[in-house]
């Protein structure tokens, strides 16, 4: 039982923030002009890849919730495939905040001097 409780205290605390975060940032862009098509395709194959993140991330975290919270109103034990939900679930909400969730963007480099005069 206790177990099932710090599961839920575990999705609630990093993969449905993670969820929230990363789906505000779907379509964010690089900043980059996307007027040829090769940057355009890439910029849809990032979106995508972000999108099946975040639905990987909300399957996972549902699944998980939804069957501990089940476990602790009924008093059954949960599936032990349930623990390994878990754990993917915690790994695929720290890939995504790792890579959609940043919120400061990084340095850019500073040009390079043509050299000395």
């Amino acid at each position: 039982m206790v177990v099932e409780v710090l599961m839920v205290i575990g999705v609630l605390a990093l993969p449905v923030p993670a969820l929230v975060l990363g789906s505000r940032r779907l379509l964010h862009r690089s900043g980059r002009n996307t007027n040829e098509r090769s940057e355009r395709m890439e910029l849809a194959l990032l979106v995508l890849g972000r999108l099946i993140g975040l639905v990987l991330l909300a399957t996972l975290s549902g699944i998980t919730l939804l069957s501990c919270i089940g476990g602790l109103i009924k008093g059954v034990d949960v599936p032990s495939l349930v623990y390994v939900f878990f754990v993917a679930d915690l790994l695929v909400a720290t890939l995504v905040v790792l890579t959609i969730g940043r919120l400061v963007r990084p340095p850019r480099r500073r040009r390079a001097s043509p050299g000395r005069r």
